[in-house]
């Protein structure tokens, strides 16, 4: 199996936040404008716990086929006790292997994955292009200034976040920008029909939601706390950064957005 880059936000709640900040209105919205319809063979890249191969599989009803993607033995086990049935299975794969042994599919899906590979992004579209059918349709989703984008934050909440963003680039091959770089993957493999769709993802204002609130603690916790950065600006450290940075998160003047960019296009029938 491919050594690609450790899952940056691994622990053991992780199927629990998966879980819970997957919305399947969103998720059906998505892929119907992606091109999804009823028969197609999809492939579920970066399927996680199996709540989204699940909203596709209804998706492509009747008569479609879904198999989720996951490099985590414990995620693709939960799906396969959860979710698995008649059309919709699960695989363990590292996504920059070979995965020509699946066979070809009608559409690819990869939803909030390639920001984990900021330095092999573009690599792995390509890689999953080699299963897509001539005719197909490729979904990317991700998106863009990642957690950075706050009001309301001190100087140094905001010098610390932004820092903690730069370390994860360098320790963890996180990008935090990877949404507005998804148009040129698809452009530089020459795909037709390329459609791009921007809207908000993390809107938050007001009272804050059990969802967004275990969300990003989760986030914090995990991810900020492992990212290397020093938190200088806290005499306490990281502690004291996560103190502050809940109680401006769960203050109702708090306004957070992030854009999600949504990409497809159709792989010309000479391959590419």
């Amino acid at each position: 199996m491919n050594s690609s880059s450790k899952y940056l936000m691994e622990n053991d709640e992780e199927i629990l936040r998966l879980e819970k900040k997957t919305c399947e209105e969103t998720v059906r919205h998505q892929a119907l404008w992606a091109g999804l319809k009823a028969g197609m063979r999809v492939a579920d890249v970066g399927c996680g716990p199996g709540k989204t191969s699940r909203i596709l599989y209804d998706l492509v009803q009747p008569g479609g086929q879904v198999s989720g993607l996951d490099v985590s033995a414990q995620r693709i086990e939960y799906a396969k006790n959860t979710y698995a049935g008649p059309g919709l299975d699960f695989f363990r794969y590292d996504i920059l292997d070979d995965l020509n042994e699946l066979g070809t599919f009608d559409f690819v899906w990869i939803r909030f994955v390639l920001e984990y590979h900021r330095s092999k992004a573009f690599e792995i579209v390509k890689n999953l292009s080699e299963i897509l059918k001539p005719g197909g349709i490729i979904c990317l989703i991700d998106l863009d200034y990642n957690c950075l984008n706050h009001f309301g934050l001190t100087d140094r909440l905001a010098t610390a976040l932004r820092g903690v963003m730069r370390c994860l680039e360098k320790s963890a091959d996180f990008d935090p920008y990877v949404g507005i770089k998804l148009y040129s993957f698809l452009y530089d493999l020459g795909y037709q029909d390329i459609d791009v769709s921007l809207s908000p993802h993390h809107l938050i204002f007001g009272k804050l939601s059990e969802i967004d609130a275990f969300n990003w603690t989760q986030k914090v916790r995990v991810a900020a706390r492992n990212s290397g950065y020093k938190f200088e600006e806290y005499p306490g450290g990281f502690d004291e950064f996560f103190e502050e940075f809940k109680s401006f998160f769960h203050d109702p003047r708090r306004f957070t957005y992030t854009p999600v960019i949504s990409c497809r296009g159709i792989k010309p029938d000479n391959g590419s």
